[in-house]
């Protein structure tokens, strides 16, 4: 079993122990990340780059598990599987994003 299903698992059997799968639908979900995902971008809000150390990492740490562990839900909604999903993309961002042309720069792909 992968670490990410022994992950999603132990998530899942957690979230059904309470009764909370009734909730998790893949709107609600989806919401519920792009929330966790902004209480993180909160965190950042107004540093400058000297200021970045100094963030709070143990509270990075928690929001980051909290988007994660929504991501997965999100995943076993639609039983996709987490190492199939990231490779495919992975592999489109790698026909977009050529080392060639994308080296060392930060602009979308369709400006490449």
């Amino acid at each position: 079993m992968s670490d990410f299903k022994k992950i999603t698992k132990f998530i899942v059997d957690f979230r059904n122990a309470r009764n909370w799968g009734q909730f998790h639908n893949p709107k609600d979900l989806a919401i519920a990340l792009s929330i966790e995902a902004a209480e993180l971008n909160e965190l950042f809000l107004w540093k400058n780059q000297g200021q970045l150390p100094s963030v709070n990492r143990e509270r990075v740490s928690e929001e980051l598990a909290d988007i994660l562990v929504y991501a997965l839900f999100i995943a076993e909604r639609y039983d996709f599987d987490i190492e199939d999903i990231i490779m495919s993309k992975m592999k489109k961002n790698a026909e977009k994003y050529t080392v060639e042309k994308s080296k060392n720069l930060a602009t979308k792909y369709t400006e490449l």
